[in-house]
């Protein structure tokens, strides 16, 4: 801990399988009062977590398609009068698990699809998720990547899910306009921040028009996202995008934000270089008439902050908590999956900035040592989820020395 006043302990660890070319097997986690149920993204199980242990058997196992970052990835829950809800999205596969074959991050043996990447509504009852109910069909193809799914209920208690372009430029049928692509074909549900009811049904009329499933759309441009989070001051809906080999970016969305890929990521625009791979090309800070913008109802606005280099940032906290100390409370805390570090931001006084000194103060960290000062904790492993627990304190879900592992951060004094 970057603070002396804090400290760091393990509340949960235990040893789960890890695959080859597949990410952790955890993936998302929350809270059922003191009970914190976790994801076992590559088997599909919803294990519970009490008192440092897990449940002998799972609340839930579906069958997923789980290669490269496919797989079980979201959780929200909600409760209602008389009823507790859970939100699940993954990757559902046509077989038992797995099936998909993938020998390349971006390409995937013809035949063995998913059925789709799915939302579904279950209720809990006697620790038990029955009554599924879908949601949201959304693809799958045609990578095993980008599949977000860090699903989360905003203060409108609407679902908010993010999904990535599951490598869109792949082929014209995949390019969409959602991904910027000019002539692109219509959007199919992929490469943004989408909004649902609870029930499934559209929001309104849809903000970039009325018809399914443009109308599903309350953001668009977005590469991956592996965590979105609202300002409990603002109610303003926040990201984490990650960008390819450069350029990952915490953005400020607004309704009809267009987060600008594959025109733009950062500040500069990708260049291909035949691998499925880009690199930083020229810089792009005003890329105006080069975005699809749905008639003008689309807005792009630039990052709010960029790594030049990539970490690979996973969960986004807003910390509405004093337990730490009131200087953190409802401060912006993101965590990465290659540093293993949590980062922390101030925001400015009408909270639509993150309030940045120094070599940050063009808002681009552009070497660690520009990164030094925004250090809260690190050492951690490869961070997955950060979520605030029902005692007030932070709660991270990381696969630390190859296990699942969730840490405590708490006051020394506390």
């Amino acid at each position: 801990m970057a603070d002396s006043n804090l400290k760091v302990e393990i509340v949960y660890r235990e040893k789960f399988n890890f695959e080859p070319d597949n990410l952790l097997p955890v993936s998302n986690m929350a809270f059922l009062g003191k009970e914190i149920p976790i994801l076992n993204k590559n088997n599909g199980s919803v294990y519970r977590i009490a008192n440092g242990n897990s449940s002998d058997s799972p609340l839930l196992d579906v069958n997923v398609a789980n290669k490269r970052e496919r797989g079980l990835l979201g959780i929200a829950v909600s409760k209602n009068v008389g009823k507790e809800y859970i939100f699940l999205y993954y990757t559902e596969s046509k077989k038992t698990e797995g099936g998909d074959i993938c020998p390349r991050a971006d390409y995937c043996i013809p035949g063995n699809e998913p059925s789709g990447n799915r939302v579904y509504r279950y209720e809990l009852k006697r620790n038990t998720l029955i009554n599924p109910k879908l949601l949201l069909d959304l693809p799958a193809t045609p990578g095993p990547a980008h599949n977000g799914g860090a699903i989360q209920i905003g203060p409108d208690h609407n679902l908010y899910i993010p999904i990535g372009d599951l490598l869109g430029w792949y082929n014209n049928k995949s390019s969409t306009k959602a991904q910027n692509f000019q002539n692109g074909t219509n959007p199919d549900g992929r490469a943004g921040i989408l909004r649902i009811t609870q029930d499934g049904h559209i929001v309104g009329h849809g903000l970039l028009g009325p018809n399914y499933p443009l109308n599903l759309y309350y953001a668009y441009g977005i590469r991956n996202s592996f965590g979105i989070d609202f300002d409990p001051v603002t109610g303003n809906l926040w990201d984490t995008e990650n960008g390819p080999d450069y350029g990952d970016e915490i953005n400020l969305v607004k309704p009809g934000f267009n987060s600008g890929w594959q025109v733009v990521q950062g500040i500069w625009k990708p260049v291909g270089i035949g691998t499925g791979d880009f690199v930083p090309g020229d810089e792009l800070l005003n890329p105006g008439n080069l975005l699809v913008n749905f008639e003008g109802k689309g807005h792009y606005s630039a990052p709010e902050f960029i790594w030049k280099d990539t970490i690979g940032p996973t969960g986004i906290k807003f910390f509405n908590s004093d337990k730490l100390g009131r200087i953190y409370k409802d401060d912006l805390f993101v965590g990465c999956f290659q540093l293993g570090v949590i980062f922390h931001f101030d925001l400015n006084k009408d909270r639509t900035k993150l309030r940045l000194s120094g070599g940050l103060n063009d808002t681009i960290a552009d070497t660690s040592e520009e990164l030094k000062d925004s250090v809260f904790a690190a050492g951690l492993g490869r961070i997955a989820d950060i979520e605030v627990g029902p005692d007030g304190y932070m709660y991270v879900l990381s696969g630390y020395k190859q296990k699942a592992t969730i840490f405590k951060i708490a006051a020394v004094k506390g």
